[in-house]
């Protein structure tokens, strides 16, 4: 069928074997139920070379294990693990990176019955004329030349410049589903459908297959995505799965896989940033992706976007930014941006309009802008930096922005998608178009930018109807995107193409009979309308003046009727041509009678919508239609005849004969299911007339079997002209062809066909078939929107002969005038038409009855009129009153009634219109009024013509602001911070000092009470003091001494240090020389080769954007004052009116006063111009808004009388002036009444007032009249003069504006200019931004590289100077024990050598294993040797020996002491010697690695010069491009130095503008180096000089310092004895850390001697209160005494009355009781008192020290105290425990001793 690329013979790869044998055999299967997949023949087996077979075999064995391996996990576990389960290891060959598959084994191919004898090339594809523009992506652009889209089952390559295409056809003929690219072009992937489909990947250009990847989905491939490196390949299944899979698809081999969504998936890709990261979009949700590493293994892991508050929406477009958020799009046409798995703000236009209107279909990061495709045709710039940096600012979540650029690509276009490729370096965008077009888009934005370009149209959408010529080749064919399209099958190119304001629906062209030239086509629409067409070449056509034939070929509308109220499905002529029959949605069939004119014959009513009309051939013998309907009828009627009889009100007819048959299954008898799988062959029956048809059932009386048909049914059938072949369309897009003999349809027939897969196969089901008029070739048209032309069995070169013939144009075509067409879709049928002018006629006679009715009325009216007039005549008393005319007062109350109400109606119905004009108003004024920030005022002078114009100004946007606070204002932000910081220092620094007195003040008051105790102080506390300080000054005067020293060396190392060396050269002379050479020479002109842009003068998009934003903002500010300057002015002339109309009416009332003669004229008042308030344009009433109502009503009228009256055309000028005038009479007769009312009451008042003065004035009256008109008259002059000087003031201040206004003009022209000059420099800015970043992001990264490099030298070098260090330390020790040694020998030892060989022996020593063994190769051989040399070293020195040396034992009359001390020293000796190696391997490795790092650095030096190189070189190259750049200066004559034989040239291209500073300070600057030039000179002389002369000191003053060094020297051996180093006797202090432990020592004696006598005073303190407590106990003891007499007494007394008492006291009393019980009591309390205190006396009378623990017996116990003595040898107390009812709190103190 098609050219098989990539026909190569190549190896195939263990995953071919596998497919070959395995997968494709499971996808025959599945595919049964397609058309021709169950029967097709399979990929077979590439041949395997004859060496290559041994090493396949395990590979493959081990391959189809793995894959069965894998399979039953995806059984088991949806999500599978990049790393499986322990397997016993096997040797697995990868796949050779020059392994390609054969194309031709894995093409599908057609189907055809076996043993049927059908060739197979029954069919071939010709040539592909439609595009699938409804898919989501179906563009892909390989390079500038060759474009990729999916057509059907093939993907077509399509060279764009000679516009030829090449094919690939899927695999498994199921159909594609999603074509893209690798990175790098070099491959694409195809996936395709059908069940277990394939991806396949190609190289490209060669277009060989290289690898199949199977098993990602079960149906169908939706959407793949290749990594940003390409070594990963996503892919994304449709349903029922929803798989999303990762492959390793160089190895065929599945990575990660997981179920995407439970609903459809659009779109998967990988982060350009972060290839771990992914994300899928689709219905109703986003989702990000991540390939994390858990403990189980890789695995994907995925987050649902959560869309919170915002509306759920379809996301169709998304992209990733760098920092991981992701921007999507919505379907209302915003921007969200996700962060987080969540919508961080949703992004629109300023007044909260969307970013598109309509759904955004993709969104593309390019060069760092944000490019949004819209469904609306435009393409948007967005800057990303804001994007990305986009944050809410209030609770609706919006934030408003505004695109950079934006690029509309045409009327009624619906992006899709967008792919970008390089043209010859330049970027060109090419745009699928959703509304049928393939666009060429230049995006660059710039003055140069191209329009976008149509490359090709096509139908949009499902191909409705599709015909061929009768007579050549070419065909037409209608969709729903409302073209009507002829192409030419043998050019392979489109003809023409008509547009109408419906989508086709139905189409036929026109058979010989109708049209001999085949120039005539029928087309139906969905309003009902039918076009004839006509079809004509234009070369064929008479020359018109303004007309140019140049097409191929042109179609022209012959007549447009409309039949129909709804869609038309059908459209068929009669067998002779005579009628043409046309069926619809609506269930009617109207039939035309073809003319030159169609004329309408009438309709018929069928009982379902019509889906096909079929004539009877030629065979039969009447002419009928066959009439097919939707619901299972299907009528026959014969040919109507137009009926000759009178006009009828209807279209109808009404009494043709019919035959009905209403289809009735008997597939449930046959096979259960659907209608479809089956041919019924059907007969009518005899009875022609059915009063009930729709009840009726009829049985079809033959059935034939369509194999393979169930689930797939036959949507289209046709045959060919010969009637031998018979095609169907399928539902499912496949083509079969059936082989019929002898035009015979049996069931034996139709056993035998050929079919193949060319639509797609979900929603490509065929709309129609149709072959040429000579059975060479076939077109199909399907509802994917492809259309295919075939050949039938015709070799190629045959068609080379052929050629179409477009039909000549009738004559006299030129001449016609267009025919009107139908384009409102409401527009009357025919038949509603004709029912309409039977309507108007029937309303017509009705309107003439109501007329007559009126003029009935108007004559009573008139009548009554008469009457009345009549009435007036009669004398008064004789009138009949108005009332009594009335005959019911209630008709007019009812007719007021009526009124209001149809007021109050009329105010609902047009409160919408009211609405709607209110907010058209209201968005105009949003629009126009306020966005302005001043309209334009005209302020007119007085008293001349001079006027001045504020500038119309709009509000500068809030961008420019933030620009201009950017970088005008961060100055003073800076200042503010500065500000804030010294204030915080002040304020710290006063806390501080608050903080220091209050430590000052509580210091002092410490000092206070330590001046109160050191008056105390003894001599011990005053000599400790003085032995401090005496310690402190001789510390300070040593530390004085010592820092002085180390000042004076570190002066001498500064000195030192900073001696210049011999080739010495100072900083700032060489920095003069270098800028010497840079600036030397000539002036540098930008224009020059060698210009180098300097630092601070580079320039990029950022910078500009800043200074372009700060220009218009000054222009801005400039023309705001100015504007606010002339407002001013008006406002001075306002108040200037307003003071003229003061003084006007004084003067007025001063001249009342005065005769007529003396008075002067009144000045002028003056008005304000309507253009110097413009704002009260829009200040407005009702009374305003009915004047204007009126005035309008009046123009329309006036304008009609004079169309309709063209006699009155010379008045029309008076007329149109006439409202205006009879306007203005009644307010002219108004003013007149008033200033008559005025003048009469003026008069009326008059003689009021001479009444009033009829006496004499007297002579002083006289004066004071005389008096008081002087001064009238002088008052009368000055206001003239007050307001003349007013008047002239207020012109002479407008005339100086006015000239401050003309040189600002001349100003802002200038910036204008400047303006658009930085603009073109800001676009050229930006197309090498992204260049000019990427060269400084690599300079930057190689200066950091370099940095880290010599910060790692630095520090390698310092690590290797304290090596050298550490080195040189060990030998210092190393020397240092050597020194030991020999004094520890002392002088004459016989042991001497013997204890050196001791000492120096060497010894094997086992190293310790510090670390783990992880050493170098090279580190161990160098050990192995050290030791063998150790080893060798030990025996020579073993050998040299002649007797036995053993040095563990100690010789005889050896000191044993000195021995062990040697051996000692050797341990040491060999640790300083081991650390001693270790620190010099350490040195090496060191050095080593120092060096390596060096040639690093070199190499990145290099690396760095040559990129600063490329970035010089590249700011060169921008600077010469921004040279091109046109700037406009405007010069005057007297600036022109550029003068030739004394004129002025014609041609300024070798002229330079040149400011006259920069000219005059070159000129200066030269006489400045010439006599600088002479001032150097006389320097270098003297400094020449000077050099001699401080050669010859130099060497004097090194010979004196030798001489007072030898005279040093000699001095200290005088005093000394020996060379000492004075600088350490001089730092020579006492022993501190001595003399501070003596202070101490002293400071403890005494705080001893002061706690001893302080316990002294406290045992005295003790003895005094011992003393007093027994006072107090002997006195205690005394009162006891007293109390047992008294006691002794008592009882006495007591005993004595018992006897006396009475017979009456004999018994118990209760107070006796008491009494005693108290009395008791008493006594208690006093024994315990005696008790205790003879306890105290006995404790305090004991001369032992244990009278603490005696008193610490005491304890509480139930609320008492009770004293527990402890028993002694002297105390007598008992030893019972007394209790204590007032407790008291006892001290405890020592005894005296």
């Amino acid at each position: 069928m098609e050219a098989a690329p990539g026909k190569e013979d190549v190896p195939s790869s263990p995953g071919e074997q596998e497919g070959a044998d395995e997968k494709p055999a499971e996808g025959a299967q599945a595919d049964h139920s397609g058309v021709q997949e169950s029967k097709t023949s399979l990929p077979k087996e590439s041949l395997i070379a004859e060496e290559e077979e041994e090493e396949l075999e395990q590979v493959e064995s081990d391959v189809d294990q793995i894959h069965a391996e894998e399979d039953v996990e995806e059984q088991h576990d949806p999500e599978v693990r990049s790393e499986p389960e322990k397997r016993p290891e096997k040797v697995e060959k990868k796949i050779s990176e020059t392994f390609y598959y054969k194309y031709e084994d894995l093409y599908s191919r057609p189907f055809v019955t076996e043993d049927s004898g059908i060739p197979i090339n029954l069919l071939t594809l010709e040539h592909s004329f439609g595009y699938d523009c409804m898919r989501t992506v179906n563009l892909l652009m390989m390079d500038s030349q060759t474009l990729l889209y999916i057509a059907g089952n093939h993907v077509v390559l399509l060279d764009l410049k000679t516009k030829s295409q090449s094919y690939l056809r899927s695999s498994s003929g199921g159909g594609i589903g999603v074509i893209t690219a690798h990175p790098t072009k070099q491959y694409f992937a195809v996936g395709e459908k059908g069940k277990k489909p394939n991806l396949i990947i190609y190289e490209y250009p060669s277009l060989r297959p290289y690898r199949i990847l199977r098993g990602g989905t079960e149906e169908a491939y939706v959407s793949a995505d290749f990594n940003h490196s390409g070594t990963l390949l996503a892919s994304v299944g449709s349903n029922p799965d929803y798989m999303l899979t990762i492959w390793d698809w160089k190895q065929e081999k599945i990575v990660l896989r997981s179920k995407a969504f439970s609903q459809d998936v659009y779109k998967v890709t990988f982060s350009p940033d972060n290839e771990e990261q992914l994300t899928t979009s689709g219905t109703g949700h986003i989702k990000f992706w991540k390939m994390a590493l858990t403990f189980t293994g890789l695995k994907l892991q995925g987050a649902l976007g959560r869309f919170g508050k915002t509306a759920v929406t379809d996301v169709i477009g998304y992209v990733e930014l760098p920092d991981g958020k992701v921007i999507s799009g919505a379907e209302w046409g915003n921007l969200l941006l996700w962060e987080g798995g969540l919508i961080k703000v949703e992004l629109c236009r300023a007044g909260h309009k969307p970013c598109h209107s309509g759904p955004v279909s993709q969104l593309i990061l390019d060069e760092g802008e944000l490019v949004t495709v819209g469904k609306d045709g435009f393409v948007r710039v967005w800057d990303i930096e804001t994007v990305d940096a986009a944050d809410t600012v209030d609770e609706t979540g919006l934030l408003e922005m505004e695109p950079m650029n934006e690029l509309l690509v045409g009327k009624n276009v619906s992006l899709s998608f967008m792919a970008k490729v390089h043209d010859h370096g330049q970027p060109i965008w090419y745009a699928q178009d959703a509304n049928g077009a393939l666009w060429k888009l230049d995006l660059t934005f710039s003055n140069i930018t191209r329009d976008p370009e149509c490359l090709y149209t096509f139908h949009s959408g499902k191909i409705e109807a599709v015909s061929v010529s009768p007579v050549t080749y070419l065909m037409a064919t209608t969709a729903l995107d409302r073209s009507v399209r002829i192409y030419d099958f043998i050019s392979k190119s489109q003809l023409s193409e008509i547009k109408f304001k419906q989508g086709g629906t139905a189409l036929t062209w026109a058979p010989r009979v109708v049209n001999p030239k085949g120039g005539l086509i029928a087309v139906g629409f969905e309003d009902g309308v039918v076009r004839i067409i006509e079809v004509y070449d234009p070369k064929g056509l008479a020359i018109v003046a303004g007309r140019t034939n140049t097409g191929k070929a042109e179609m022209n509308l012959k007549q447009a009727f409309k039949p129909h109220t709804t869609a038309v499905t059908a459209l068929a002529y009669e067998r002779n041509g005579d009628v043409l029959a046309t069926g619809s949605k609506d269930k009617t069939v109207f039939f035309f009678a073809v003319e030159d004119k169609y004329e309408p014959i009438g309709f018929i009513c069928v009982p379902g919508p019509v889906q096909a009309l079929q004539w009877s051939p030629p065979s039969h013998v009447k002419s009928t239609l066959l009439v097919l309907c939707e619901n299972g009828f299907v009528l026959q009627v014969p040919a109507p005849h137009p009926e000759e009889e009178g006009p009828m009100s209807t279209y109808q007819i009404k009494n043709l004969p019919t035959q009905y048959f209403h289809f009735y299954s008997i597939k449930s008898r046959i096979k259960g299911g659907y209608d479809s799988g089956f041919l019924y062959h059907c007969v009518f029956s005899s009875d022609e007339y059915h009063d009930n048809f729709e009840n009726r059932q009829d049985e079809p009386f033959e059935v034939i079997h369509m194999e393979d048909t169930d689930d797939n049914p036959i949507h289209q059938i046709s045959f060919c002209t010969s009637k031998l072949l018979m095609f169907c369309g399928m539902q499912n897009g496949a083509l079969r062809v059936y082989p019929l003999r002898e035009k015979d349809l049996s069931a034996n027939t139709l056993k035998e066909y050929w079919s193949f897969s060319v639509h797609d196969n979900d929603y490509g089901q065929i709309q129609g078939i149709c072959s040429s008029y000579d059975d060479r070739f076939l077109i199909t048209c399907g509802g994917d929107g492809n259309i295919f032309a075939f050949n039938i069995l015709s070799p190629e070169d045959v068609h080379k002969e052929l050629k179409a013939k477009i039909p000549s144009p009738r004559s006299g075509l030129e001449k016609e005038k267009a025919a009107e067409d139908i384009e409102d879709p409401n527009a009357y049928s025919i038949e509603k038409a004709k029912q309409k002018k039977e309507y108007e006629q029937i309303m017509k006679k009705a309107e003439d009855k109501k007329s007559k009715k009126r003029e009935e009325l108007s004559a009573l009216r008139h009548e009554f009129l008469s009457l009345l007039q009549k009435n007036q005549e009669l004398p008064k008393h004789m009138q009949l009153h108005r009332e009594q005319y009335e005959m019911d007062h209630r008709i007019f109350e009812e007719l007021d009634r009526q009124i209001a109400q149809r007021i109050q109606l009329m105010q609902k119905e047009m409160a919408w219109e009211q609405e709607k004009h209110l907010t058209g108003l209201q968005k105009l004024q949003n629009r126009f009024r306020d966005s302005l920030e001043f309209d334009a005022v005209i302020v007119h002078a007085i008293q001349s013509n001079h006027k001045i114009s504020t500038y119309r100004l709009l509000a500068i946007s809030e961008k420019c602001y933030q620009d201009k606070q950017r970088s005008t204002w961060k100055k003073t932000v800076l200042k503010q911070e500065w500000k804030e910081t010294e204030q915080r220092k002040i304020l710290s620094k006063t806390e501080h000092m608050q903080r220091t007195t209050a430590a000052r003040v509580v210091e002092g008051e410490s000092e206070a009470e330590k001046l109160k105790k050191s008056e105390v102080r003894t001599v011990t506390t005053r000599l400790i003091a003085n032995q401090r300080e005496q310690i402190k000054r001789i510390v300070e005067k040593s530390d004085k001494v010592r820092a002085k020293i180390m000042k004076r060396k570190e002066e001498w190392e500064e000195l030192y240090k900073n001696k210049p060396t011999d080739d010495y050269e100072n900083p700032k002379d060489a920095q003069d020389i270098e800028e010497a050479q840079e600036n030397m020479g000539d002036y540098k002109l930008k224009t020059a080769a060698d210009y180098r842009v300097p630092e601070h003068k580079r320039m990029n998009a950022e910078k500009k954007m800043m200074q372009l934003a700060s220009l218009e903002v000054l222009i801005h500010e400039k023309k705001a004052n100015m504007n606010k300057q002339i407002m001013s002015l008006r406002d001075l002339k306002v108040s200037i009116i307003d003071e003229i109309k003061c003084l006007v009416q004084e003067l007025k009332s001063i001249q009342a006063a005065l005769d007529l003669s003396e008075q002067l004229p009144l000045p002028p008042i003056p008005q304000l111009h309507p253009d110097e308030v413009p704002e009260k344009k829009f200040q407005f009433d009702s009374d305003i808004l009915l004047k204007f109502k009126h005035e309008q009503e009046a123009k329309a009228k006036l304008q009609e009388q004079l169309e309709g009256s063209p006699s009155f055309g010379v008045f029309r000028e008076r007329f149109l002036h006439g409202p205006s005038l009879r306007e203005t009479e009644p307010v002219t007769r108004a003013a007149s009444v008033r200033s008559m009312k005025i003048v009469s009451s003026v008069v009326t008042e008059q003689p009021k007032v001479f009444e009033i003065e009829k006496a004499e004035p007297t002579e002083t009256e006289l004066e004071i009249l005389k008096r008081e008109k002087i001064r009238n008259i002088y008052l009368q002059e000055t206001l003239i003069k007050r307001i003349n000087a007013l008047v002239i003031n207020f012109d002479a201040e407008l005339r100086f504006l006015r000239h401050m206004k003309l040189k600002l003009d001349v100003q802002m022209k200038c910036a204008d200019l400047c303006h658009i000059t930085w603009f073109e420099e800001l676009l050229l800015l930006k197309n090498f931004e992204k260049h000019e970043d990427l060269l400084q992001g690599r300079v930057n990264t190689l200066l950091s590289e370099q940095k880290a490099m010599q910060q790692k030298l630095n520090s390698y070098l310092a690590q290797m100077k304290d090596r050298k260090y550490e080195i040189a330390k060990l030998q210092d020790c190393e020397e240092s024990l050597y020194a030991t040694f020999q004094a520890s020998l002392g002088e004459n030892n016989k042991f001497a050598r013997f204890l050196t060989k001791v000492l120096k022996k060497k010894i094997k020593r086992t190293k310790k294993k510090e670390v783990k063994r992880e050493a170098d190769k090279e580190d161990e051989s160098e050990e192995e040797s050290d030791e063998e040399s150790s080893l060798e070293s030990d025996e020579e020195d073993s050998g040299s020996e002649d007797e036995v040396f053993d040095d563990s034992v100690c010789p005889k009359s050896c000191d044993e002491a000195l021995f062990q001390n040697t051996v000692q020293l050797r341990e040491k000796r060999l640790d300083i010697e081991d650390a001693l190696t270790e620190q010099k391997k350490v040195a090496d490795n060191l050095r080593k690695e120092y060096d390596a790092l060096a040639k690093k650095a070199k190499a990145v030096e290099a690396s760095l010069d040559t990129a600063e190189g490329e970035l010089e070189a590249f700011q060169r190259e921008k600077q010469q491009r921004l040279n091109e750049l046109h700037v406009v200066v405007p010069l005057k004559l007297h600036q022109v130095e550029y003068l030739v034989n004394g004129g002025i040239p014609s041609d300024f291209s070798q002229a330079l503008v040149f400011t006259n500073q920069s000219l005059e300070y070159l000129q200066k600057r030269i006489v400045d180096l010439q006599n600088e030039n002479i001032m150097q000179r006389e320097i270098f002389k003297k400094a020449r000089q000077q050099h001699k002369q401080l050669v010859q000191d130099k060497k004097e003053m090194e010979t004196k310092i030798q001489r007072l060094e030898e005279k040093c020297n000699q001095l200290m051996m005088t005093k000394f004895g020996r060379l000492v180093d004075l600088e350490a006797l001089q730092a020579h202090s006492v022993n501190t850390r001595l003399e501070e432990l003596k202070v101490q020592m002293m400071e403890k004696e005494y705080v001893h001697s002061q706690e001893l006598k302080e316990w002294e005073e406290k045992i005295l303190d003790l003895q005094q209160q011992l003393m007093m407590l027994t006072k107090e106990n002997t006195s205690k003891l005394q009162q006891l005494n007293q109390f047992c007499l008294e006691k002794q007494q008592l009882e006495t007394k007591l005993d004595s009355l018992k006897n006396d008492l009475g017979a009456e006291f004999q018994g118990p009393r209760s107070t006796d009781t008491m009494e005693k019980d108290r009395l008791q009591s008493v006594f208690n309390c006093m024994a315990y008192e005696t008790a205790l205190l003879e306890e105290e006396i006995t404790l305090l009378s004991r001369k032992d020290v244990r009278l603490r623990e005696e008193l610490a017996l005491l304890s509480r116990k139930n609320g008492y105290l009770f004293l527990q003595p402890s028993p002694s040898q002297d105390s007598e107390t008992p030893t019972e425990t007394f209790p204590i009812s007032t407790p008291e709190r006892i001290s405890s103190g020592q005894s005296a001793p």
